[in-house]
């Protein structure tokens, strides 16, 4: 849920938002080699979810998703890419919405729009992690991040939403060089292979995955990075600013 969540308490038809229709996203970063998504935890429920929201009457889905990412990190310019619609009868749950309802001092009747079923968009996001602030909303306890190994147990459907999510970035790596968002501006070739190996969940040939790196020619080399050590300081690269790719929204 997004911030709007406290004005919708007594909206008990959802005016002024498209009935039915919800948005949630995965919100990628990359930091400690380790892959982490960005979670709500609700106060006073032990609920843990994805930060999601809902779509105006008058706004278009993909600005609705970017008003979400926003609000949760800070950041405008990223990569967004719609994944992925999540509409099985299964994932109808009315309780934990109405826990967290409950959890503000509302009770609210069996009628009210948040408690009806709900078809959800999914987006998934990749952000720089070391410029992102994960920021909660009033009814949220905290808005952090998790690694992917260490996720506690989600609401709803949003467990299976993070998996296929990942299953995209596993499938269209090569595609849509992920790396772009989630490296830091500068960064080793073994910084660009660790992200690979922890988004593909396996090892990859350091020789070959630096020839095919660098045959993309996406990558410009800047200066060696000061270690104080050796003189074999592992080169600094970035990418190259006009090849980097748009997003799919």
């Amino acid at each position: 849920m997004n911030k709007e969540f406290h004005q919708l308490e007594n909206n008990i038809a959802g005016e002024g938002f498209l009935p039915g229709l919800a948005i949630d996203t995965v919100i990628f970063g990359f930091h400690d080699n380790q892959l982490k998504v960005l979670l709500l935890a609700y106060k006073n429920t032990g609920l843990y979810a994805l930060p999601g929201g809902f779509i105006h009457d008058n706004e278009d889905v993909n600005e609705a998703a970017r008003r979400v990412l926003q609000s949760r990190t800070a950041l405008t310019n990223i990569y967004l890419e719609q994944f992925y619609v999540f509409g099985n009868y299964s994932r109808y749950d009315p309780g934990p919405l109405r826990d967290i309802m409950q959890a503000r001092g509302y009770n609210p009747p069996a009628d009210h729009w948040l408690l009806k079923r709900f078809i959800s968009v999914g987006y998934y996001a990749l952000v720089d992690f070391t410029r992102a602030i994960p920021t909660p909303d009033e009814i949220s306890d905290n808005c952090d991040w998790y690694s992917l190994n260490e996720l506690p147990v989600l609401m709803q459907d949003h467990q299976q939403i993070i998996n296929k999510a990942l299953k995209t970035l596993q499938n269209e790596l090569d595609q849509k060089l992920i790396g772009f968002n989630l490296m830091t501006e500068e960064f080793t070739m073994g910084d660009l292979q660790s992200l690979y190996e922890t988004i593909l969940n396996k090892k990859l040939i350091r020789a070959a995955f630096q020839r095919k790196m660098l045959g993309l020619g996406i990558l410009e080399r800047v200066a060696k990075k000061w270690t104080g050590g050796a003189h074999k300081a592992p080169y600094l690269y970035k990418f190259i600013s006009n090849r980097v790719p748009a997003d799919n929204t």
